[in-house]
């Protein structure tokens, strides 16, 4: 078994953390959600209750962190309090969820702020061409070394946060919320309640990644104290900041102007608040905070492949070598740009959240089995913000699912996900006891899978472009 150093401490946890956050949701989702909700008040209320949401998330995989200090996240958390092939399902689902589409959104959404669709056609550059050389930076900053990538990624984090905190300052100075008009039709009783569940749904997208320091605790000394510490560290700065942020944004112009902006509305509002010159001023801001965003999920994911290559559940390559797993970052700069290929901004988003949400509450969840509680009764006062987070996250995604004209698409995507995470797991034996003779079945196993999962996202795709009602 490789020995890893133990090199991350609580500010590249915590940065870690609100790289992790602070990626595409917050920039596409209130123009969305305005639509929706028909109410400015509304969409910042959202966002203020799906804070309270990630928080209470937060504080649980501190608990999970305490009860099994080591790196793989939902796969350890989930192999060790089900059985392991639950796990193996959570990594695979991490794989094409978690963080290859999770990155693939992110690069897509830096590409469509940086180089707009018309600057491309006039070039001659083909779609996705600057998300996958993103994808690739990223990759090479933490497949060198270590420290250089961590070093570079903290130092643009905080770059990241000094000009998200000079914007807000200068936005909050300009803003008039009265002289903007709001004059749209309210929602009331049922309709209220279940646009609101929907769009906590999406919103809840943004706020994931809370839970990014977990994936990196084998490198990490004394993980069980500093990685809860920077869990909620980092999501308190990332929820005051989407609150403001999106109070900003909502607030900034009239509200036919935000529903009309949809993917676009953090650049709507900087425009309206300070002219063009501003405009291409937060684009930057906004470039920058999803580059980071892109380069922390090249840091995280890999160190879960690792984790699985070293109980067999993928191959030995994938482990870590001289301190970094070069090939496992290698393979996930090679899926993402898969996906980037074949994909649409909207259509991922929709598909992340339920995968997402549903794999965070598994394992929230499995706090509350005996072998994790300790001695500990149902109910104790620990496990009430399990118990928020997995009712609040159950509630959005079955509200959202239900509700949503194109949610069945998205639940149809997440079920071949997982359906071929398992046949895949019921195929397989533990790599190292692989003989030459069964490479070729294993490795037919391994490639239906991966056409299921493909299947999956371009008939999710499809659905997302047809004119539903």
């Amino acid at each position: 078994m490789v020995r890893t150093r133990k090199q991350f401490g609580l500010w590249t946890l915590t940065f870690l953390v609100i790289a992790n956050m602070v990626g595409a949701g917050v920039f596409t989702t209130s123009g969305f959600a305005m639509g929706d909700l028909h109410s400015p008040f509304l969409v910042v209320t959202a966002w203020v209750v799906a804070g309270l949401i990630a928080l209470a998330g937060a504080f649980s995989y501190g608990q999970l962190i305490r009860c099994m200090p080591e790196s793989g996240g939902e796969y350890l958390f989930l192999s060790r309090a089900f059985h392991p092939m639950v796990g193996f399902i959570a990594g695979w689902v991490s794989m094409f969820a978690g963080f290859t589409a999770a990155i693939a959104v992110a690069a897509l959404a830096l590409e469509s702020y940086a180089l707009p669709d018309s600057v491309a056609e006039a070039i001659g550059l083909p779609r996705g061409s600057v998300a996958i050389l993103v994808v690739a930076v990223a990759g090479l900053m933490h497949g060198i070394r270590v420290k250089v990538g961590a070093h570079a990624q903290n130092g643009a984090v905080l770059l990241k946060l000094l000009l998200l905190v000079a914007f807000l300052i200068f936005a909050l100075l300009k803003l008039r919320p009265g002289q903007v008009q709001n004059d749209l039709d309210p929602l009331e009783g049922t309709g209220l309640a279940v646009a609101f569940s929907r769009q906590l749904m999406w919103i809840a997208f943004s706020y994931m990644g809370f839970n990014a320091a977990v994936y990196i605790a084998d490198e990490v000394p004394d993980a069980k104290s500093k990685i809860p510490a920077a869990l909620l560290l980092g999501t308190l700065i990332v929820t005051v900041l989407y609150v403001l942020l999106n109070f900003v944004f909502v607030y900034s112009a009239d509200s036919s102007v935000i529903m009309g902006s949809f993917d676009k509305v953090a650049a709507v509002s900087a425009e309206s608040l300070g002219g063009a010159w501003f405009r291409n001023l937060f684009t930057i801001i906004i470039s920058i905070a999803l580059f980071t965003s892109v380069t922390s999920m090249m840091m995280a994911a890999p160190r879960v492949y690792a984790k699985m290559a070293t109980e067999g559940m993928m191959p030995s390559l994938f482990s870590v070598q001289n301190e970094t797993p070069h090939y496992a970052i290698l393979f996930q700069v090679f899926l993402a740009s898969l996906i980037i290929c074949f994909s649409t901004l909207e259509g991922l988003l929709g598909y992340l959240g339920i995968t997402l949400s549903l794999c965070a509450a598994a394992s929230v969840g499995s706090l509350f089995l005996p072998q994790q509680r300790k001695g500990q009764s149902l109910a104790s006062i620990a496990l009430l913000a399990p118990a928020f987070y997995v009712g609040a996250t159950l509630l959005a995604v079955i509200m959202g699912c239900l509700y949503h004209p194109k949610g069945q698409g998205s639940i149809f995507a997440a079920f071949l996900t997982v359906s071929a995470g398992c046949m895949l797991y019921l195929s397989r034996k533990p790599w190292s006891r692989i003989r030459s003779s069964e490479w070729v079945p294993i490795g037919f196993a391994i490639g239906l899978a991966f056409l299921i999962n493909l299947l999956a996202l371009g008939f999710l795709f499809f659905t997302m472009t047809m004119d539903i009602p």
